[in-house]
């Protein structure tokens, strides 16, 4: 049997931005790259993480040196323009105590975590761990199965369960995912509403957890069985490393203090009750979502116009391919009369 197409959950949230951006950027290749600067620390601190939890130390002394030394090396050659040697200084800083807030708070707990299963041939340990999640489309589409890829930063064990983390700038992008355990009532509102074209709910990164999550277990699952942890429950925990409401400075001491709390996406993703009974249960309502979506980008399904109010309201403002985008420009060009 030939291999199935594959997607990304990334390519997907951008698909639920809208459509055409999807087929700008995936299709016809023309994607761009981030400017987003807080991305760029992001990656020097998620590499420099991941360098420090691949050497085997555990003890979170070991761990911070590691970490620390290789942080000073990629930000000797981080060509960021800053303002001036203060903010440069600053900076720094920041990234600094954000590494010993993550250490603190849950980093020696999943270096841990990860020796535990050091014997595995498996690799365990980013950055862009991939997890692959394989998928079968809706009855009557152009093919049968797709695979849907996502990447994390790093796998862990924490008692009975097996943990995917992933590290990003800030939770902001979840929205009320941020404040809600539960499946149930807003969560499970918003979801469903963001696919009714009567509703004028839209909510693509929201949306795009939700399905990134579904990817994710699903993918960790199938990394459980290969390691032979049948038993084990799979969990998707996001870790924030750029939340400047979690950074306090005081700039009479020069004094940079900072606090990371990571989420657990599965807990809005999980229906608990049949899971508490089987282990093995995932949210229908999310997988089938996940497939419809899966099956609209390949069979090109690009055309944005039943949602277009919502996408010329929320996404096109800061979509970079607007300026020679079809349909942004036939919406800004109309004659009357």
């Amino acid at each position: 049997m030939s291999e199935p197409p594959a997607l990304s959950a990334a390519g997907i949230e951008t698909y639920l931005h809208c459509p055409r951006r999807y087929e700008h950027a995936r299709v016809h290749g023309l994607e761009g790259e981030d400017e987003d600067p807080s991305r760029d620390r992001v990656d020097l601190l998620r590499a420099a993480i991941c360098e420090a939890l691949r050497s085997g130390a555990t003890d979170r002394e070991s761990l911070a040196a590691r970490a620390a030394d290789r942080l000073a090396e990629l930000w000797d050659g981080h060509d960021e323009p800053f303002h001036s040697r203060t903010q440069r200084e600053h900076e720094r800083a920041v990234l600094e105590a954000t590494l010993e807030a993550y250490l603190e708070r849950v980093g020696a707990d999943h270096a841990a975590g990860i020796d535990r299963l050091a014997a595995t041939p498996e690799e365990l340990v980013g950055p862009a761990l991939p997890l692959a999640s394989p998928r079968s489309l809706p009855e009557g589409s152009n093919r049968d199965r797709v695979r849907v890829d996502a990447t994390v930063d790093y796998v862990t064990r924490e008692d009975s369960s097996l943990v995917a983390v992933g590290f990003v700038p800030t939770l902001a992008p979840l929205g009320l995912l941020r404040y809600r355990s539960e499946w149930e009532g807003d969560v499970a509102a918003l979801f469903v509403d963001h696919f009714d074209p009567e509703t004028d709910v839209f909510e693509p990164r929201a949306v795009g957890a939700l399905l990134e999550t579904a990817v994710v277990v699903d993918g960790l699952r199938r990394l459980r069985d290969r390691l032979g942890l049948e038993g084990k429950t799979c969990r998707y925990v996001q870790v924030p490393l750029a939340d400047r409401n979690r950074t306090a400075v005081n700039w009479v001491q020069g004094a940079v203090d900072a606090t990371v709390e990571p989420i657990d996406l599965t807990e809005v993703y999980v229906d608990h009750h049949t899971y508490a009974m089987t282990h093995e249960h995932r949210n229908e309502t999310v997988d089938s979502r996940l497939a419809d979506v899966a099956r609209d980008v390949l069979e090109g399904a690009f055309d944005p116009t039943p949602r277009w109010d919502e996408i010329a309201a929320e996404s096109c403002p800061d979509c970079g391919y607007a300026v020679g985008c079809r349909d942004h420009l036939a919406a800004e060009v109309r004659f009357d009369g």
